[in-house]
């Protein structure tokens, strides 16, 4: 069997551990093959359902390839199997969704993708003892509730609010900043330490208004922020409802550069923006990030998801990727697809995977987590710089 086969670049512990539990004969996991469940959950209806699809085809690319591999766990070949749940970015459905795979007793689940989906799953997650990786929900508030099995693979919003809030002022020279939200656990979390970092940055605050996530005319609250002269709108949610914004925003004659998290921070917000982005008008960062030697990991990754979906990667597909692999090999580590015995190995891990080195910390958040901040050029992200 071809270590190489399994495509995600390993540490030494890894691959020996990983090269000790291959099939030689390259079994592809038969019908005597031990089936584990793995559950993912993100929003494939509604608004944003191009991110959930994203996630989910990051989830199906790994599975792929792990059973392709001849895995065994333990002296069993086992075959993973993805179970695949909608939750529309709806914390009811998601709840719905988390029942649903507790109730089918998958093994471990990758997900959810909002904030507000996942704090409330992660609930039922614990109650069941069921490990939990969410590859992009970034609330503080999820890995602090003092649950054994929630992990996530990327920079909270502490960082990621914080860096923005920052530059804004030190970087773009923000005079007067403004704040909209969407009132998401995840919009409201990271407009928050955005202004907080504004704020220790010295920065002016002028204004801070809502709007919800599934609006999609800002008139009333542009027409606010537009007398107070703004030179940073920065914007808490995500691309559905930030493409627009940014139309009426140009229409109403608002000049201010515009700044959001990893929600608003996808290829397909140019698209939703039109003619309302500008070159070197947008930025964002994306919750995560590889540079040098790691970056050609991330650049193959892509390659592949766009040969193999025919479509490119949005944001989190890689992360999503990963969380599948991270959590395969703490079985792989234990010797058991049981939840109580492979969370330890999972606490413990340490994988190389195309979006970075990942370990966790005590509180299951990623060690050091790394930022991308991004621009956009003639409708392309371009990338500005990797900071941690």
């Amino acid at each position: 069997m071809n270590l190489s086969s399994l495509k995600t670049p390993l540490t030494a512990v890894a691959v020996a551990a990983v090269a000790l539990t291959l099939v030689a004969c390259g079994k592809k996991g038969g019908d005597d093959a031990q089936v584990i469940k793995i559950g993912h959950v993100g929003p494939t209806s509604g608004a944003i359902a191009h991110l959930g699809k994203d996630n989910e085809n990051g989830a199906k690319m790994a599975v792929e390839e792990l059973n392709a591999a001849g895995l065994k766990i333990g002296d069993k070949v086992v075959k993973f199997e993805l179970l695949a749940e909608d939750d529309a970015a709806d914390p009811k459905q998601g709840t719905a969704a988390a029942q649903k795979l507790v109730d089918a007793k998958v093994q471990g689940v990758i997900g959810h993708l909002n904030s507000g989906t996942t704090i409330p799953a992660s609930q039922l997650y614990n109650a069941a003892g069921i490990p939990q990786i969410s590859p992009s929900a970034t609330n503080p508030k999820y890995t602090r509730q003092g649950y054994a099995g929630a992990f996530r693979v990327v920079a909270d919003d502490v960082h990621l609010g914080g860096t923005l809030g920052k530059y804004a002022v030190e970087t773009l020279k923000g005079k007067n900043i403004a704040v909209i939200d969407d009132r998401t656990a995840y919009g409201q979390g990271v407009a928050e330490e955005f202004e907080k970092a504004v704020k220790a940055a010295g920065g002016n605050l002028v204004g801070h208004e809502f709007t919800t996530d599934k609006a999609s005319d800002f008139n009333s609250i542009l027409t606010t922020l537009k007398g107070k002269k703004p030179d940073v709108v920065f914007f808490g949610g995500m691309d559905a409802v930030a493409g627009p914004m940014l139309k009426q925003m140009k229409q109403l004659g608002i000049n201010a550069k515009f700044m959001g998290g990893d929600g608003i921070c996808t290829s397909e917000l140019a698209k939703l923006a039109a003619e309302g982005m500008a070159d070197d008008s947008v930025f964002c960062a994306e919750a995560g990030g590889v540079e040098g030697e790691q970056k050609a990991g991330m650049d193959k990754f892509r390659a592949d998801f766009k040969a193999k979906f025919n479509a490119d990667v949005q944001v989190y597909a890689p992360y999503v990727y990963d969380a599948v692999k991270v959590m395969a090999q703490a079985m792989v580590t234990a010797g058991s697809s049981d939840p109580a015995k492979y969370l330890p190995a999972l606490k413990a891990i340490n994988y190389k995977g195309v979006t970075g080195n990942i370990a966790f910390d005590e509180k299951g958040d990623i060690k050091n987590g790394a930022l991308t901040l991004y621009t956009y050029k003639a409708g392309k992200r371009e990338q500005i710089a990797v900071v941690r």
